[in-house]
C-alpha cells in the first residue's frame, strides 16, 4: 500500500513530462489529478481547490462529487491553506470541523500551492482506509505540489 519514494521519483518525473511549456493552467490540474488517481493505491479522491475570493473553490478532480466551496476555518483544506502548512490526517472523523462530502473517506492528506509567496489552492487526497498517508506521501506529494507551483504558476 505505501507507495516509495522511488515511485514518487517516478511519478512526478511523469508530472513534469505533462506540464512542462503547457500555458493552462487548468488542464495541467485536471493531468495532475488523473496522474495522482492513476498512480496512488487505497484513495478514493484525488484532486484540486483554489482560492477564488477568500473561499478554497472545487478544481480538477478524481473521484465522487465533491463540495464546491470549503471557508477556510472548515475541514482540513480550510487549515492547510489556512495554516499553510500539509496537513496530514490519519482519522478524518477525529479532526474538528471535518467536512465529509464522502463519507467512505477515513484519512486525508492537503498540501497548500503557492504563487509568489501566498497560498493560491490546496491538493487534497482522501482514502477510505484509516491512517493510509506517510511521512514519505507527505515528501513525495509536497514535491509534486513544487512542481505544480514552479510550471503553472511560477511560486
Amino acid at each position: 500500500m505505501v507507495i516509495a519514494m522511488t515511485e514518487y521519483q517516478e511519478m512526478n518525473e511523469r508530472l513534469k513530462s505533462l506540464v512542462e511549456g503547457v500555458p493552462h493552467p487548468i488542464a495541467n490540474l485536471a493531468n495532475a489529478s488523473a496522474l495522482l488517481w492513476e498512480s496512488l493505491e487505497k484513495i478514493n479522491w484525488a484532486g484540486f481547490y483554489l482560492m477564488t475570493g477568500g473561499l478554497l473553490v472545487l478544481g480538477p478532480f478524481q473521484g465522487k462529487p465533491a463540495c464546491i466551496e470549503i471557508p477556510l476555518n472548515r475541514g482540513v483544506c480550510g487549515a492547510a491553506a489556512r495554516e499553510d502548512r500539509t496537513q496530514l490526517v490519519p482519522d478524518v472523523h477525529a479532526f474538528p470541523g471535518h467536512i465529509a462530502c464522502d463519507c467512505a473517506s477515513r484519512s486525508e492528506i492537503v498540501v497548500p500551492l503557492h504563487e509568489a509567496g501566498r497560498v493560491v489552492g490546496v491538493l487534497d487526497i482522501d482514502s477510505p482506509l484509516p491512517g493510509r498517508f506517510t511521512e514519505e506521501d507527505r515528501a513525495g506529494l509536497e514535491a509534486f505540489a513544487r512542481i505544480l507551483e514552479q510550471t503553472i504558476w511560477k511560486a
